[in-house]
């Protein structure tokens, strides 16, 4: 590299400079955005989410104090799926996901013994709810899990009884109601504790959604640096050939002029900078050579007419 940097003229090695300034300030300044813009994307999908968990939290507290008890009084004991909260809260947002912008969304409160099958937690998502369990004053999770058709992102709140009321149909298969009974089973739901966290209400995002929102931005932001590095890089170029590059090869056209014998050839001092001062030191020098030039003409002179 040293050699082949020995073969280049100025121009040539400014213009490399510039370039390598140019590449790694991209790399630097891409690398840099790619990580805001994704943390950004991040927390703004992460912040819908949270608006979707608080919109059913409210149709779940809805469903609990003004539905359940005016159906409770009038259906004789007979369970109605409808004056559930996590039932009303699951049924609305997946009226929700009718709109085609957020068809992409999944909710889904994940449990660990539910009465409806369609509420028991994975693996994954039993995992969740033991942490939430171990350290119960975690309020919230955020992350990534990993699934055959790619990634979700995942925003999860734990969940826990805190009525007693709640407990009528959770405690024992024999004081539920008969109809919850038939359409659910012995098995499943039962055995509920009161303030015991039972599971975790999860929105889940398409990584892909997050990433996509994240690119765009990405392709918008580099696009503009890189019309700013481009501008400046071609600006400090020309700059450097105007004042630096085309002086100095002027003064060198000189200077081999002068080699030559052409006294007339001068130097020129267009600026005040160092390539100015370096234009006048050789305009002195000039003048100097030019002085021992005639005084040693002049001796010369002397000297031939003694001899003769």
């Amino acid at each position: 590299m040293l050699k082949i940097l020995k073969h280049l003229n100025l121009s040539q090695k400014l213009s490399l400079l510039l370039s390598l300034i140019f590449v790694g300030g991209l790399a630097i300044s891409a690398s840099s955005v790619n990580a805001l813009l994704n943390a950004k994307a991040q927390n703004q999908i992460s912040l819908q989410a949270q608006i979707l968990l608080e919109a059913t939290s409210a149709v779940r507290d809805y469903t609990d104090t003004q539905v359940r008890p005016h159906l409770e009084n009038n259906t004789q004991n007979l369970f109605l799926p409808q004056t559930i909260p996590a039932y009303s809260a699951r049924e609305v947002f997946e009226k929700f996901r009718a709109n085609e912008s957020w068809g992409d969304y999944l909710y889904k409160e994940a449990t660990l013994n539910p009465t409806n099958p369609r509420d028991k937690a994975d693996l994954f998502e039993t995992y969740i709810i033991n942490r939430f369990r171990r350290k119960t004053n975690t309020k919230q999770l955020t992350g990534f899990r990993s699934q055959p058709f790619g990634k979700l992102f995942y925003i999860a709140q734990p969940f826990a009884i805190t009525q007693s009321s709640c407990l009528e149909c959770h405690s024992t298969p024999e004081a539920a109601p008969k109809s919850m009974i038939d359409r659910y089973g012995r098995d499943n739901g039962f055995g509920w504790k009161l303030n015991e966290i039972l599971g975790a209400r999860i929105i889940y995002v398409p990584a892909s959604k997050v990433m996509q929102t994240a690119h765009q931005s990405f392709v918008k932001v580099m696009t503009i640096i890189f019309a700013i590095f481009t501008v400046a890089i071609l600006a400090v170029n020309w700059w450097l050939n105007r004042y630096i590059v085309r002086p100095l090869n002027r003064m060198t056209q000189t200077a081999e002029a002068l080699s030559k014998g052409n006294m007339e050839a001068e130097f020129e001092q267009n600026s005040h900078d160092e390539v100015g001062r370096l234009a006048k030191a050789f305009t002195l020098m000039k003048i100097s050579l030019r002085i021992s030039i005639n005084k040693l003409e002049e001796f010369r002179t002397k000297l031939n007419s003694l001899n003769s």
